[in-house]
Parts: structure tokens; C-alpha cells; sequence
């Protein structure tokens, strides 16, 4: 009897810890783009910058013209207090600069169909301001809630790879038995309640492994990107057979998905794509900041929405994995093309040079072909005659049917406007990230009844991206016309639909 561990939520989980020696430290000294950042003249103004850019607003993506214009707001402002000798270059040049290679503090690129370069941050830019951001002094450091929290994964791990049923159901019952207790205590008024100090102490924790996350999603999406630089590189050098050549890179590619990084990216994006997760989360971070103790921190305003923020990023880094798959496809479909023209230049090279000394053959042997063979084939190999079938057909007289038949079913026939529908989902998701069929229905009622309906179900199939919800059911209901021209009031039930952006 094998009983399967809990899943989890995405967790941060980090690389062994690298080797501090003295040539691991040079070189990433001198090649690491972080420590370059912090090694900087400059290193205060553009970790600044970035960091209000991009780090606290999380935006994903800039164009290169409304960033430039942003910097040289911020160059303006510097120049009126330290003096208009700092920062002389346009604010444009100090962007490609930072995308150089020599820097690599942003990644400069274009994005497909459009012309204007776009700008994001590097995950080693985050990572430092991320470091510079834990160097001031703290009033209130907390060690209680990481120490549960390590404790709490202890228990996790070591209940979770516990082969044993026996020990397994031990640990269930004496769980059992502390809630039991808990609940008692309760009912007999004894409630006990977190202090000011330990909801200050959590809610620190809380805030740094969400930011964290936030952090972790731009470092995945960059190693998605490498990846798919590597396989770009096997491509262009590859002289072998194109089969094995697409065995080794559709390896590569499962291997993201099957990798401890990709199972745990899947699991969070699983987790936070439930409505019911993402209800919870909104219930929870509304009550939490309620409390006194967490207001008088005064936390960020994002903080409300924060998982709508993991959510985004997520989503980014899912359009960036599908775009790097098209363009892998692309590319492998520009190798075979360029392969077919070579072989055409051949064959056309063999023709021309064949018409040249058609005139002139060369002495001696030009070809030499296999000498031609019978194919035998025995009268022992070759199968029965095996009789067609022939059809019976039944002699007798077709009456003709003088029942007067109603033909106006075949004129009323229901057509739906799907391109109606596909313009009231696009509106309605432009303000928000989420939208229920419910809702939909109830911002432009149906008008064609169970066909409409249908038609919107099979738009989330196609035309959209749709999320199933099998826990909550909605009720749709409609205005139809009976046979008596009454009036009549339809309901459907069905699990909840949620199109998302």
C-alpha cells in the first residue's frame, strides 16, 4: 500500500551554495554583471532607477521610448542637485549602455511584428537590488516564524517520503488528536491569539518570500531563454541527420517540463490558476491587513493584490516558453528550406554540366549502373481468388408519401454571431485579468438561448483561454419563446467557466 505525499505550492528552492574560494570570487568579480553593477561609478543611480522602473511597479517589459523618456526625468532631477556636469550623456545611451554585454544590467530585444527595441531587466540586476535592499538597519528583525516555517518543512519532508502506512496513520491520528484538543480548548473559550510581535514577525516573512518569488519568475524565464539559445547554437552546427538532430532538441525540451524547475513552476501555476486558491488568497491578504498590528508597518499598497502579481509574471513567463517554441519551429523550418535549395543547386549543377559535354561526351565510362535483375515471383505466393459480393436487390415498389409536411423547420434554423460574442469577452477582459461565463451572461443576457451558450463554451476551447472550475457550479438562466408565443424562463447549470486574459 503506497500513499501518495501532498502537493504543495511552488516553493523557493535554492542551488547548492557556491564554492568561496579565491578564483571563484575573482572571476565573478570580474564577469558577474551584479557585482559589476554594485563595482559601478554609477551603481547608485541606475540600481535606484531600475528598481522604480521595474522592480517595484513588476513590470515585465518596457519600450525603449517611454523608458527613455522615464530616465531622463530622473537625469533632469539629479542634474538640479548634484550639478548639470553629472550624468552628461542622453538618457538613450545610457540604456544601450546598461544592455551592453560588457554590462548586461538589461536585455535589450525586439519584440516579433514590431520595430521598437523593448528593455527588461536581467535577473542579475534584481538580484543585486534585491541585496542592496537588505543592507539598511531594520527596527524589528523576527526569528520566530522562519524557525517554524524550517521546522514546518522538516515535518513536510520527512511525512512526505514516510513509505510506511503504519507510521504514515500514526502521525495522521496524533495530528488528529492535536486539533481535537485545539478545538475543545476552543469551545471552552480558551482561544489562544498570535501577539502584536508574532503577527510583525510573520508578516516581514511574508512580504521577503513574496518578493522573492516575484524574483524567481524573471530568473525562470531567463533560463528557459538560454536554453533555447543553446539549442539555436546545436542547430547551426549540427552536420548530422535531421532526425537525430530533432530527437536531441524535442529531449531538451521535455526535459524543462520534467526538470525539478519546471514540475515545481507547473505545480505553482496549477495552484494559483484555481479561483478558489485565488478567492482565498484575496479574502486572507484583506483580513491580515486589517489587523492593527500589520497597518502600523505601513506595507506597500501592492500588497493587496500581490498574487494578481505572481499571476502577471507567471503568465509572462508562459507566453515567453510558447514564443520560444514558435520560434524554435520557424527556425527549423528555415534549416529545411535552405536545406531543399541546396539540393535543387545540386541537381541544377548536375543538368548544366550534363548539357555541356552532351555534345562532347568524355572518353572512357561516365556511369556506372547495377546490371538490371527479374524480380520472381512464385505462383505458390500469390493469394486465392476470394468472389466479389454482390448486392441483393429487392424487387418492389416505392409509395409515394402525400403527407403535407411542415417546411418552415428548415427555414428557422438558429445562427450565432460568434464575432459579437469573441468582441464582448476581449471587452471585458481589457479591465479585468479574469471573467466568469456568469458574469458575461449577465453583462449581455443571451439572446439565442442554449445555442449561445454553447457557442461561448466552444470559444473558450478555441479562441480563448478558459479555466474549469468542477467545485462551483453557476446557474444561467434565459428568456425563450414557447410554441404558444408565451414567454418562458430557461435555467442552466453547469461548473464554473472563467475565461482568462
Amino acid at each position: 500500500m503506497a500513499i501518495a505525499p501532498e502537493r504543495h505550492p511552488h516553493r523557493r528552492v535554492k542551488s547548492p551554495p557556491v564554492s568561496l574560494d579565491f578564483a571563484t570570487l575573482d572571476a565573478l568579480r570580474t564577469h558577474h554583471p551584479a557585482w559589476r553593477l554594485l563595482r559601478s561609478d554609477h551603481a547608485a543611480m541606475v540600481a535606484s532607477f531600475l528598481h522604480r522602473v521595474f522592480v517595484a511597479p513588476n513590470v515585465r517589459v518596457m519600450a525603449a521610448a517611454d523608458l527613455a523618456e522615464t530616465l531622463e526625468d530622473e537625469l533632469y532631477a539629479l542634474r538640479q542637485v548634484i550639478g548639470e556636469e553629472a550624468f552628461p550623456k542622453a538618457a538613450l545611451d545610457y540604456l544601450n549602455d546598461w544592455a551592453a554585454p560588457d554590462k548586461g544590467w538589461l536585455r535589450k530585444f525586439y519584440r516579433p511584428g514590431t520595430d521598437e527595441p523593448q528593455f527588461d531587466l536581467t535577473p542579475a540586476t534584481e538580484k543585486a537590488i534585491a541585496w542592496l535592499g537588505q543592507l539598511s538597519e531594520r527596527s524589528f528583525v523576527g526569528t520566530e516564524s522562519r524557525l517554524l516555517t524550517l521546522f514546518d518543512l522538516l515535518k513536510q519532508m520527512s511525512a512526505g517520503s514516510e513509505s510506511d502506512p503504519a507510521k504514515r496513520l500514526a502521525e495522521l491520528h496524533r495530528r488528529r488528536d492535536e486539533i481535537d484538543s485545539e478545538i475543545a480548548r476552543v469551545l471552552a473559550g480558551d482561544v489562544a491569539l498570535l501577539d502584536d510581535t508574532a503577527l510583525k514577525d510573520r508578516f516581514q516573512q511574508f512580504m521577503q518570500l513574496a518578493r522573492e518569488l516575484l524574483t524567481d519568475f524573471r530568473e525562470v524565464e531567463h533560463n528557459f531563454r538560454q536554453l533555447d539559445r543553446k539549442v539555436r547554437e546545436r542547430i547551426a552546427l549540427w552536420d548530422g541527420a535531421k532526425g537525430a538532430l530533432l530527437e536531441e532538441i524535442m529531449g531538451e525540451r521535455d526535459a524543462i517540463g520534467d526538470s525539478d524547475q519546471g514540475r515545481s513552476f507547473r505545480a505553482f501555476w496549477d495552484f494559483l490558476m484555481s479561483s478558489r486558491r485565488q478567492e482565498e488568497l484575496t479574502e486572507l491578504l484583506d483580513r491580515v491587513l486589517a489587523l492593527p498590528p500589520v497597518a502600523d508597518l505601513k506595507p506597500d499598497a501592492r500588497t493587496r493584490r500581490v498574487h494578481y502579481d505572481w499571476l502577471e509574471a507567471g503568465e509572462h513567463t508562459q507566453r515567453t516558453v510558447a514564443q520560444l517554441s514558435q520560434q524554435l519551429r520557424r527556425f527549423l523550418d528555415d534549416q529545411a528550406w535552405l536545406e531543399n535549395r541546396r539540393i535543387m543547386d545540386i541537381l541544377h549543377g548536375i543538368e548544366s554540366k550534363a548539357l555541356a559535354v552532351r555534345q562532347a561526351p568524355p572518353p572512357g565510362e561516365v556511369m556506372t549502373i547495377a546490371e538490371p535483375s527479374a524480380s520472381i515471383e512464385l505462383p505458390m505466393e500469390r493469394p486465392l481468388y476470394t468472389p466479389a459480393l454482390k448486392p441483393v436487390i429487392a424487387d418492389m415498389a416505392l409509395d409515394q408519401d402525400d403527407d403535407d409536411v411542415d417546411s418552415s423547420a428548415l427555414y428557422g434554423q438558429v445562427v450565432v454571431d460568434k464575432a459579437r460574442l469573441v468582441r464582448h469577452i476581449r471587452q471585458a477582459l481589457q479591465a479585468r485579468a479574469q471573467i466568469t461565463m456568469r458574469e458575461l451572461v449577465d453583462g449581455q443576457p443571451l439572446e439565442q438561448g442554449l445555442a449561445e451558450l454553447v457557442a461561448y463554451l466552444q470559444l473558450g476551447v478555441e479562441s480563448f483561454k478558459a479555466v474549469v472550475d468542477e467545485e462551483r457550479a453557476d446557474l444561467i438562466a434565459w428568456d425563450a419563446v414557447g410554441k404558444d408565443g408565451a414567454t418562458l424562463r430557461r435555467q442552466a447549470r453547469l461548473p464554473r467557466v472563467i475565461f482568462v486574459r
